[in-house]
């Protein structure tokens, strides 16, 4: 009975003495010199805020933090290494091993946000080896003008593609409380992977606490940004000043169908592909296609901008607010890269979009072809 009660002692005076209100992060920083110091960094109003500074002692770091209930994501910084150490805080304790050498390869366990984080990387890293396996193989079949293993190895990688986009679809589904979950869909919007109205279920379908943290608002209100500008949607009506000053909107601009082109002057591959499209109008614009250009040059670029026209023979319709990216119309499009194209039939619903050489050329063969 002594021994009993004395077993109920001790383990009563080991939970008093356990701090229940804060989490800690213990880490081994492989490669770093003794008082190499780790920056501890959170989102705070969306800006990186420093909440803790570690010192590397023997090769190792630790710190402890106060449990939050707040949705948010930190990282670790060190100032002699390029690159960031993600995390997400969920009141566990958490091991982080840092490499010096390989900053990618540095991970952070313990709550489950972390660890599927971990286990997505691992998997995207397993993925990259095989890309870049295939493209030392597609080199060799090119320069030895292995047509069969050329096809063979543009399958494969199509089909890899494809099982990438599953697993990180699949992941979404089963990472509902995850704040990278947020994230993943940003970067599979971005690179179209998945369309924005997609995305936007996504987002639905999260944790209510994750879909109301503040990465998922400021995604949410992109998607509709983009979902204005989609194929499907009906394209925004915008005015600005043309290369002579009068004020021409998208309506008068309209013909039986109407390409959007967003370049300029100092965008090489935009003037690349020019000669492209002067082709496209030259032999369509008869049967009912126009074109209406808007140039992302500066305001100092005036000058610039009107000469390529010129120079390029892009004999169409042409307006810039001359505000470089900060141009209301490309934000009204969510432009962000050039060349961009939208393609609006005679309702002015857009019915594709970013078509550049031969796939232009075919898509209006298809719709002015016979006519």
């Amino acid at each position: 009975m002594r021994l009993f009660l004395a077993s109920i002692l001790t383990l009563s005076l080991i939970s008093c003495n356990k701090d229940t209100n804060s989490f800690k992060l213990d880490g081994d920083a492989v490669g770093f010199a003794d008082g190499t110091e780790i920056y501890v960094y959170t989102l705070e109003n969306k800006q990186p805020k420093v909440i803790d500074t570690l010192t590397v002692t023997a090769g190792t770091f630790s710190a402890t933090f106060p449990k939050n209930d707040a949705v948010n994501l930190n990282f670790l910084r060190i100032a002699e290494v390029n690159g960031s150490v993600l995390f997400f805080p969920e009141n566990s304790d958490m091991k982080a091993t840092i490499y010096k050498d390989s900053i990618q390869s540095s991970r952070i366990s313990g709550g489950k946000q972390n660890d599927a984080y971990s286990n997505f990387i691992d998997k995207m890293v397993v993925f990259n080896k095989q890309k870049q396996v295939n493209m030392e193989r597609f080199r060799e079949a090119r320069q030895q003008n292995d047509t069969g293993a050329v096809a063979q190895i543009q399958s494969e990688n199509l089909n890899m593609v494809a099982d990438e986009t599953a697993y990180k679809k699949e992941f979404l589904k089963e990472n509902t409380n995850s704040l990278f979950a947020v994230m993943l869909i940003s970067e599979m919007t971005s690179r179209k992977e998945i369309t924005p109205a997609e995305a936007s279920a996504l987002i639905e379908g999260l944790n209510p606490k994750v879909a109301a943290s503040d990465l998922a608002q400021d995604l949410k209100t992109n998607l509709e940004a983009l979902k204005k500008a989609d194929v499907g949607s009906a394209a925004p009506n915008f005015s600005a000043p043309t290369p002579t000053g009068e004020t021409l909107s998208l309506k008068e601009a309209m013909g039986k169908y109407t390409i959007i082109d967003f370049w300029a002057s100092w965008c090489k591959p935009c003037r690349m592909e020019n000669p492209n499209v002067v082709n496209v109008y030259n032999k369509y614009h008869d049967k009912g296609l126009n074109i209406i250009s808007v140039s992302l040059d500066k305001a100092t670029q005036k000058d610039k901008w009107i000469q390529a026209i010129e120079d390029d023979k892009m004999d169409w319709y042409h307006v810039s607010n001359l505000q470089f990216w900060q141009d209301p119309i490309a934000k009204q499009y969510s432009v962000r890269s050039i060349p961009a194209t939208f393609l609006l039939d005679e309702n002015g619903i857009i019915i594709d979009k970013n078509l550049r050489g031969a796939a232009l050329g075919a898509k209006l063969e298809t719709l002015l072809g016979d006519k």
